[in-house]
């Protein structure tokens, strides 16, 4: 019995090479998904494994063997992408590595050609600066087959342009991924070979979810500060001189909180975030820190109970409030509050993934009582939904920021990384329940001191 193992991509594309190698009467004894090929663990290929069988030893094929001028003719192989070409090669090792009982899919000379084209493209991969607008596309060296190889169609009357043009995108983006994982490995190489101090710092900021931008960019500060390392030894040391440079990052970012002078002061936010409860801390540190005179306005009236626990707030601190469920009920609110040093008023919570919703919100605020507006984000969100709430607002020129129950996280990469990429001003954070004391003016000097915690020790 004749026994011959193929991978190919689909069964129906084995079928007719098993009945040109084995004949028509073969049967298929097995068939199997696996994964094979691949350079570094990447770009791994998903293959169908058939394995085929015809009795006896004196089965021919009924296609007929190339002649010999055929076999010796150069013919140029179409061009493969870089990763198809190290699958090649992983898959020609794993069969060899089987041993004699099953054929090896690639000869050893199309396993040659296959690593030549990879390492081709691997040297054009490293030295090209062209690969970012696409424009590179490299021809793989003419190489002698053995076997003959599928026709090709001639210059001028063949290959569609569409599959041509798939075939160069797939190779530049293939390309592009193995030139970022160099560079990446590069970077990594780097790393490795600066203090243990300044790594311990970096790993402390991944830790804390600080973006990759930020943490490459403290880094290379750093190293221009000190070519000989020889401080960088001392964890502390490191640790002072990042606490610095972030801190001269954030401190243009710092918001004073409400002014002596504002009188109108708006707050918008998701649902659960502690609006409500903000402002019940604000209109307490008013009235009995800054003696004025405060009122409440409401239009949260989607959430059951959301009235009723701001009316609660008004009648502890003594404080007025009104309630309005269109944005033509605002003048009516504020006229009647007008005898108020402060007006403080609360928005309802909604989804602002929703651009709809965001704008009901902002029409509440379009009136002609102008004033200061704060989102109100919680630190126990998801980083990637809070740059969504602020690219909602920021288009509303809306910037000024508070941060809720930062008591009920470790985590506070965040807050750097909406500063520093959307230009929020932080005007206050909030760590509890208690009203009025578990809120505080947002200092960089003590935010990066709990971002960084202590020095680790080398």
């Amino acid at each position: 019995m004749r026994v011959k193992r193929y991978l190919v991509d689909t069964v129906s594309e084995a079928l007719p090479l098993i009945r040109s190698e084995l004949g028509s009467d073969a049967v298929i004894l097995s068939t199997k998904d696996i994964k094979i090929g691949g350079f570094m663990g990447m770009f791994r290929k998903r293959k169908t494994e058939v394995v085929a069988a015809v009795e006896g030893e004196t089965s021919k094929p009924s296609k007929p063997r190339p002649t010999q001028q055929q076999s010796s003719v150069s013919i140029q192989k179409p061009q493969r992408p870089a990763a198809t070409a190290a699958a090649a090669y992983g898959a020609a090792y794993e069969s060899n590595s089987r041993g004699a009982s099953a054929t090896a899919v690639l000869d050893p000379l199309e396993t040659s050609q296959a690593v030549e084209r990879a390492t081709f493209v691997l040297q054009q991969a490293a030295s090209s600066d062209k690969l970012e607008q696409g424009q590179f596309n490299p021809a793989p060296p003419v190489v002698q087959d053995a076997m003959p190889a599928a026709p090709r169609v001639p210059a001028g009357g063949g290959e569609s342009t569409p599959h041509r043009t798939e075939l160069e995108h797939l190779l530049t983006t293939e390309i592009r991924d193995m030139k970022e994982w160099i560079m990446k490995l590069s970077r990594q190489k780097a790393v490795d070979s600066q203090p243990a101090a300044l790594r311990l710092l970096c790993e402390r900021l991944e830790e804390q979810e600080v973006a990759a931008e930020w943490i490459d960019k403290l880094r290379d500060m750093m190293v221009e500060m000190s070519e000989a390392h020889d401080e960088w030894s001392d964890s502390s040391v490191v640790w002072q001189h990042a606490a610095e440079i972030i801190t001269g990052w954030l401190r243009p970012y710092e918001h004073g909180g409400i002014g002596s002078s504002e009188r109108n002061v708006y707050f918008v936010g998701p649902t659960g975030v502690g609006k409500t409860t903000t402002i019940a801390k604000l209109a307490a540190e008013q009235t009995l820190k800054a003696g004025k005179k405060v009122g409440f306005i409401t239009s949260d009236t989607y959430r059951i109970a959301a009235v009723d626990q701001l009316r609660t707030y008004a009648n502890i601190l003594n404080v007025p409030m009104e309630v309005v469920f269109s944005p033509n009920e605002v003048p009516r609110a504020f006229s009647s509050l007008e005898d108020k040093d402060l007006i403080l008023m609360d928005t309802a919570g909604r989804n602002y993934r929703s651009e709809l919703h965001v704008s009901e919100v902002n029409s509440m605020l379009n009136t002609q009582e102008q004033g200061t507006v704060f989102l109100v984000m919680s630190l126990t969100g998801r980083t990637s939904d809070m740059r969504i709430i602020a690219d909602r607002f920021l288009p509303y020129g809306i910037r000024q920021v508070i941060f809720t129950k930062l008591d009920e996280t470790t985590v506070y990469g965040t807050i750097l990384n909406l500063m520093l990429e959307y230009g929020l001003q932080v005007a206050y954070v909030t760590s509890g329940q208690t009203v009025p004391d578990d809120i505080s003016n947002f200092s960089a000097e003590a935010y990066v001191a709990m971002l960084l915690g202590e020095p680790a020790h080398v």
